[in-house]
């Protein structure tokens, strides 16, 4: 398989003495370049992740991501920041050094050089860059989420972040050492580009602070489960506890207001709630005066629920804390996070924000080849919605969501590869995303043959979705129709098998998959309950992925055994009602169908081609005519336990979109996402707002309505 090699003319990997495995660590490497006429160009890989600056304006967030061993190296023309006749360029990186679902756990590193013209003039390893502590952001505090790494704590005093603005800065800089890397690759993806700062649209709210000990603080497992399988500091190791010390202000006399929030003034012990133009993912920046010595918090969430904003709604700290002393600062925050209604809390001094806005970090507009060519607005509404939800999951891998996880999973990616192609018309971040699983030789902590249910991840704990490999395959498959990409394919074609075999241990006599193991993963409704013993949703798929991979590679034998697969699933599985079982259970040696029958099961069969519209016809009809958005409230069927939005009412739209039953598919879109796309100006995981209010695969609308001829070029 084609692989793009980077190779750095000077620059090695290096990082602070004695602590590239250490958790949360951050370094701030900085050169200083004059003023020139010639072009600049910066190449940059990490571990982990890096903000650039350039004399302390935001530049970007970076790198892009890949595989255990692989780095890839984003390049950066720096030449219209140079706005000085000395310039501070600055790569302020962490290292995280924890298992996640966002980041590797790979030892700290940079590797980067400065080149103007042909010359190189700064390259880390050799002249050039110095390295300062980031000593301003607090290392032991709680994790932000279970899936991502650490929140962000501040500690500001005279000089914070001198280093990254001044070029005769009176910081000490630290020795650094050589450093473990491994094989540098081109980006390959497109780059993001800065778009303009989104500030919020105004204040809403106002209100006081005061402050109690309760009887309990936020505990979620990414606070209390720490041990070998899950690397954190624990409580008692934290020099700051955010997740606490927000637990203990007690917001009130809240009132509504409509004020601008270019500068927000807060008298000590006080709060205002702003609010975004829509769910916005970014980078915080601002200037904080503090007229005493105190604390800021600001907290967000992706809606409001009583009027209040939820930060552990998600099972995450959607905290961002500065402990100031009396001063003025400028403070651009590491992480992007997501939000459409923030609360800032000043405590023990009054405190005044200019210029708070966020920086969008997202798929590039320039990329994008398409736009929305309908009349209907509320059509417009959803089909905006649903591009700032792709933007937002596809800066450099395909991710769940921006906020909770920022993960790439296999199921979802299925769906947003086809946004991608609709919008762009290739395939090139799904190229770097699929690649991403084959580069390993093996997976630790998984079996042999199987795929990580998301990547690149670490899994400690050894879970899988065997479902979710399966989906990889049929991505593969839709990857080469799109592209004719026979190069790839066949460089995965040794993982497919090997796939394949592991799945073989599992082939009951019928040819079904019995017993799989670890986390079945069907779709977030009852059907995730009815997985076991033998799964015939799960059989679905594994029939419609032998069937593509026998097309993809000539294999006949695959082919015969899909379809044997699918009469044996039709025999067994259907039922009298007219719908197919969910399951079965092994009892005395036999297959006893459970009774239970789901919404998304029926689902599967028609998307994976078990049934037909010709050999299903009053399933079929019944499906499109009598379920859907509105069916609780007619009350069809209640003994069909509904479908959720992932994946079950996504397969329902695809289906309708298949057979061209383009009325119903147009009717359907606004039923199920007018009020997503009114409420947070994105595309949720779930239909109701206990979950990610922002997820990638959601954005698979843009496919829809590209189908519906919404979309010009």
């Amino acid at each position: 398989m084609l692989i793009h090699n980077y190779t750095f003319r000077a620059a090695t990997p290096v990082w602070e003495v004695g602590t590239a495995r250490v958790m949360n660590r951050t370094v701030c490497f900085v050169a200083t370049l004059p003023a020139t006429d010639q072009p600049v160009k910066l190449a940059a890989a990490a571990s982990c992740s890096f903000l650039l600056t350039v004399n302390g304006a935001y530049v970007a967030h970076g790198p892009a991501r890949c595989c255990h061993g692989y780095f890839r190296v984003d390049e950066y023309d720096l030449s219209k920041y140079l706005t000085k006749d000395v310039n501070t360029v600055a790569l302020r990186v962490a290292s995280y050094n924890v298992n996640a679902f966002s980041y590797l756990n790979q030892p700290g590193f940079l590797c980067a050089e400065i080149t103007v013209g042909d010359e190189i003039v700064a390259a880390t390893g050799k002249d050039g860059f110095k390295a300062y502590p980031v000593t301003e952001r607090v290392q032991k505090v709680q994790r932000y989420s279970f899936q991502r790494t650490f929140v962000e704590t501040y500690k500001l005093s005279e000089g914070a972040f001198d280093y990254e603005v001044n070029p005769n800065t009176a910081a000490t800089p630290v020795e650094v050492e050589p450093a473990v890397a491994g094989h540098f690759l081109c980006r390959d993806i497109p780059m993001g580009e800065e778009d303009e700062p989104v500030s919020p649209v105004s204040v809403i709210h106002r209100g006081q602070l005061s402050y109690s000990e309760k009887e309990g603080y936020y505990n979620s497992r990414e606070i209390s489960d720490i041990g070998p399988h899950y690397l954190a500091y624990r409580e008692s190791e934290l020099d700051y506890a955010s997740h606490r010390e927000v637990g203990k202000c007690d917001p009130h006399d809240q009132v509504d207001v409509t004020e601008a929030a270019d500068t927000i003034t807060l008298p000590a012990d006080s709060y205002a709630d702003i609010e975004f133009p829509c769910n916005i993912t970014g980078i915080y920046e601002f200037d904080l005066e503090a007229e005493g010595d105190g604390e800021l918090f600001i907290i967000f969430d992706e809606i409001l629920l009583d009027g209040q904003v939820r930060l552990f709604r998600m099972g995450l700290s959607n905290i961002i804390t500065v402990i100031a002393k009396a001063g003025k600062y400028r403070l651009e925050c590491a992480m992007p996070h997501v939000m459409k209604y923030a609360r800032i809390m000043a405590k023990g001094a009054s405190m005044t924000i200019k210029g708070l806005r966020l920086h969008h970090i997202a798929f590039p507009m320039s990329a994008i080849r398409a736009t929305f060519g309908g009349d209907d607005e509320t059509m417009k509404r959803i089909y905006d919605a649903a591009l700032e939800t792709y933007r937002a999951n596809a800066v450099d891998i395909y991710m769940d969501c921006p906020s909770r996880e920022r993960a790439g999973w296999l199921c979802d990616s299925f769906f947003t590869s086809r946004v991608e192609y609709a919008l762009t018309g290739k395939s090139e971040l799904e190229r770097a995303f699929l690649q991403c699983f084959i580069l390993p030789e093996s997976f630790e902590y998984i079996p042999d043959g199987m795929l990580p249910m998301c990547y690149p991840a670490d899994h400690y704990d050894k879970t899988y979705i065997p479902n979710w490999a399966m989906w990889y395959a049929v991505e593969l498959c839709e990857y080469f129709t799109r592209t004719g990409d026979r190069e790839f394919v066949d460089g995965a074609k040794d993982k497919m098998y090997a796939l394949m075999n592991f799945f073989g241990k599992y082939e009951n006599e019928y040819g079904l998959l019995e017993n799989l193991e670890s986390w079945v993963f069907l779709e977030w409704s009852k059907s995730n309950e009815l997985t076991q013993d033998v799964s015939f949703a799960s059989n679905m798929l594994y029939a419609y992925m032998l069937e593509g991979l026998g097309k993809l590679y000539g294999d006949e034998a695959l082919i015969s055994k899909a379809a044997a697969l699918k009469a044996v699933i039709n025999e067994l599985s259907m039922t009298d009602s007219g719908f197919y079982c969910d399951n079965a259970y092994r009892r005395d040696g036999k297959l006893v169908l459970s009774g239970e029958r789901t919404e998304s099961c029926q689902y599967y069969a028609f998307f994976c081609n078990i049934a037909t519209p010709e050999t299903h016809p009053w399933l079929w009809n019944t499906l499109v005519h009598d379920f859907g958005y509105a069916r609780a409230e007619k009350g069809l069927y209640p003994e069909i336990w509904p479908a959720n939005a992932f994946i079950g009412n996504y397969l329902r739209l695809d289906l309708l979109d298949r057979h061209g039953l383009k009325d119903e598919l147009y009717d359907n879109i606004k039923g199920y996402f007018t009020y997503m796309a009114d409420t947070t100006g994105t595309l949720w995981e779930l239909v109701a707002s206990q979950a990610s209010c922002n997820h990638g695969f959601a954005s698979h609308v843009i496919h829809w309505m590209n189908s519906l001829g919404l979309l010009k070029r």
